[in-house]
């Protein structure tokens, strides 16, 4: 029995077949010598370089691993970070209701902001610099693709520097908790209750029921009039002729009452102080309460704080006179025509001067003659 190769010989040293009738010769097959040569040459590249691309592989494997599972514990990490800042209750100046001046809609929006853009940054890096790293192993220079990427960069960076602007003003507005939802601020082009905080543009409800979108770029200032306490002031006149200790004994009884009854001993933050007299007039004078008052309820202190001083100081005979200058009473002015002139010859309507001084002289008719 012969063996393969000679088997393999016998079949390359058959004749070749005679031309075609037509002159024209068929194309070459290669031989089998000349694919088994082939084979060899591919078998020996693949046995030279296995090992540098084993080697990459291994490589770009590991950076894959390393960055993906740096990712997912920084994005953990950052997560529990916000989640703690959300149920953390932030402390104010005014002691210990910090927790009520941040309602929890406030501290989500605030918390989901800040996390998403804290993950979308470390993502960024990490990822970013995977890549580099994995092109770095194929030998790929990387300074023309750094420096075409930086070029774009600067374009895009001019182009769009509004919505950069806008975009990093709300990453800080957010950071520092400057406002929140729910707040009622005045940013200067617009006021309103804050009805939803973005990275970009800010959400506004007017006094009227009207949505404002302010740009957080545009923003140079903001009021925010809900966050610290408020404060209620209210200015009661009345006539100089009233006695000073008995208008502010019936203010502090006021006061007192009003501190007591609920719910307006939670809204008010401190005692209601009769600060004295505001400004002393010849006919009237002005004495200034004020009071210091949850955020945003100082109107409605301020109302309550009108109708009890009202009805006091009715219960107690003492007028309240509006305006800066009190008038007097009717009974005790001075008649008005007690310094008339006497009437003129003007007055007269047939008179000489009255007819002189007309545009047009009436015609007169005069009698027929008898």
């Amino acid at each position: 029995m012969s063996s393969l190769p000679a088997v393999l010989l016998a079949a390359g040293a058959s004749p070749t077949p005679s031309p075609s009738p037509s002159g024209s010769t068929a194309p070459a097959v290669p031989s089998l010598q000349d694919a088994q040569e082939s084979a060899t040459n591919a078998a020996s590249w693949v046995e030279q370089n296995w090992s540098t691309w084993l080697a990459m592989g291994l490589q770009i494997l590991l950076i894959v691993a390393v960055a993906v599972t740096l990712r997912a514990v920084v994005r953990r990490a950052i997560s529990k970070l916000i989640d703690r800042m959300g149920r953390t209750p932030q402390a104010t100046d005014g002691g210990s209701l910090g927790g009520l001046l941040v309602n929890a809609e406030r501290r989500r929006q605030r918390s989901a902001a800040i996390g998403s853009v804290l993950r979308s940054v470390a993502s960024f890096l990490i990822l970013g610099t995977a890549a580099l790293m994995v092109l770095g192993t194929f030998k790929i220079n990387l300074a023309p693709l750094l420096a075409s990427a930086g070029v774009a960069g600067v374009a895009i960076g001019f182009g769009a520097r509004n919505l950069v602007t806008d975009f990093l003003s709300g990453v800080f507005m957010i950071l520092e908790d400057q406002y929140g939802v729910g707040d009622v601020i005045d940013a200067g082009v617009a006021s309103g209750e804050v009805i939803e905080v973005g990275l970009r543009v800010t959400k506004l409800r007017g006094a009227e029921g009207e949505i404002w979108y302010v740009r957080n770029g545009e923003v140079k200032r903001i009021g925010n009039l809900s966050q610290g306490w408020a404060t209620a002031g209210i200015d009661v006149t009345v006539k100089a002729s009233e006695d000073l200790d008995r208008v502010k004994a019936t203010l502090d009884d006021v006061a007192e009452h009003m501190s007591k009854e609920e719910p307006w001993n939670e809204l008010l933050w401190g005692p209601v102080e009769v600060l004295g007299l505001d400004s002393v007039l010849i006919d009237s004078m002005v004495v200034r309460i004020s009071a210091r008052t949850m955020p945003g309820k100082a109107l409605t202190i301020e109302r309550e704080l009108r109708w009890r001083v009202k009805r006091a100081f009715d219960a107690a005979s003492i007028r309240i006179v509006g305006g800066a200058t009190a008038t007097e009473d009717v009974e005790d002015a001075p008649d008005p025509t007690a310094t008339m002139a006497a009437p003129s010859v003007y007055a007269n309507a047939d008179s000489p001067q009255t007819a002189a001084t007309a545009p047009i002289a009436p015609q007169r008719s005069t009698p027929p003659p008898k």
